[in-house]
């Protein structure tokens, strides 16, 4: 869905505002335990630094004043809202009473490769790679296969003939589409051939899709299961609410498997670990967030999260050029390119965490193609971002070098 240059104005100060979040177990502020300074401006893990909606915020309050918040699971509104925000947002048609409720994404990439595999089975990751890709494949007993993302001089792109030599040998693909941290949208024609090779080879897709809300001009969004019906039926779709709407302590994902099978392989996964309903609060976030009350909301969040990335641009252009940034296509992250800067890795964490005041997450967690980069999170009111964008241009005890 598009939005014009005008989009965010009549939000603007809201997302300028700058929320306190001292004393609410925030994991951003964690920064003690990572040896951090306590003035470090967090701007590294993926969740925002603004209010969920309006439409939210009083579904919660309405679920909590009724005084009752025990065994839940979906209704017939849920599934309602579920397929018609897909519908509406992504021309997605989907049979929303045949998704599947999880604690999360990260937690349906585990019971998917779980269902989909078998211990000691390949697992395609594209890097650099969001780190619990890494810990999925490690933890569920699979064997990690690589598919290094190249940049070019027209920015990251596949390696297809990489990509089907790792397919040879691999059960599943994560997919991670909008990409973190590159910010890469798929275009249909990457997204047919990367299927076409899955389909050859028999090649689970695990898509990962929890950031297709972002996604800027003139790029679109293309649901992997939306290409044909064949590539839906090996794919599992992940979603959430979370990244949109910033609900992520809520822990709900919802997810698709084209597959009926497999759909019922995911839910034994599940049950194994003795879950069966779903977090109420959750369920009643969700339903409100996708109901269509916030989509002017979510509408005037992209603008202003597409201005905060030009802002990055145009500023590391003018006062910081050695730092390498190609703009995202989608999510809200700027990967940062140090290695011009010759700096080894504790050189760059000193610039970074102790100079810059900025606690960013270190690119070597993304995978070794990582080295020498830093993920920051733009999802921030503008003035918190300007002023973080100032102190790593200008560290407060000399030059950036």
């Amino acid at each position: 869905m598009g939005f014009d240059q005008h989009t965010d104005s009549g939000h603007r100060a809201e997302f300028d505002q700058v929320i306190d979040r001292e004393g609410t177990g925030a994991l951003a502020l964690t920064r003690a335990e990572h040896g951090l300074p306590p003035d470090a401006t967090p701007l590294w893990v993926a969740d925002m630094g603004f209010r969920t909606p309006p439409a939210v915020r009083r579904a919660l309050s309405e679920r909590v004043e009724h005084g009752i918040v025990g065994y839940s699971v979906p209704t017939e509104g849920y599934y309602g809202a579920l397929a018609g925000w897909f519908e509406r947002r992504h021309g997605w048609p989907v049979d929303a009473r045949a998704s599947v409720q999880t604690r999360g994404v990260v937690h349906a990439v585990h019971l998917a490769i779980e269902s989909l595999s078998q211990p000691g089975e390949g697992v395609i990751v594209q890097t650099p790679a969001y780190p619990p890709f890494f810990d999925a494949v490690k933890l569920t007993g699979r064997r990690l296969e690589v598919n290094r993302l190249a940049r070019t001089d027209r920015g990251w792109e596949i390696d297809f003939d990489d990509f089907e030599a790792r397919a040879r040998l691999a059960a599943v693909f994560i997919l991670c589409s909008p990409h973190n941290p590159l910010g890469r949208v798929w275009t249909r024609a990457e997204l047919t051939r990367l299927a076409e090779i899955c389909l050859k080879h028999q090649v689970a897709i695990i898509s990962d899709e929890i950031h297709q809300d972002f996604v800027y001009p003139p790029a679109r969004h293309i649901v992997t299961a939306a290409i044909a019906p064949e590539v839906a039926a090996i794919t599992t779709t992940c979603t959430a609410p979370s990244k949109t709407f910033n609900l992520a302590g809520l822990q709900l994902a919802n997810v698709f498997v084209g597959d009926r099978a497999a759909r019922q392989r995911l839910i034994a996964a599940y049950r194994r670990q003795g879950l069966s309903q779903h977090p109420a609060l959750g369920l009643a976030a969700c339903q409100a967030a996708y109901s269509g009350a916030a989509d002017t909301w979510v509408d005037a969040l992209v603008a202003y999260l597409d201005r905060n990335l030009a802002l990055v641009e145009q500023f590391l252009a003018a006062e910081a050029p050695a730092v390498g940034f190609i703009r995202p296509q989608g999510t809200y992250f700027a990967w940062l390119d140090f290695r011009p800067l010759g700096l080894d890795a504790a050189e760059l964490r000193r610039l970074v965490a102790e100079r810059a005041r900025l606690w960013l997450s270190d690119g070597p967690t993304f995978g070794p193609d990582g080295a020498g980069f830093m993920r920051l999170n733009t999802a921030v009111p503008r003035p918190v971002l300007a002023n973080a964008l100032a102190r790593l241009a200008h560290p407060g005890d000399g030059p950036l070098v």
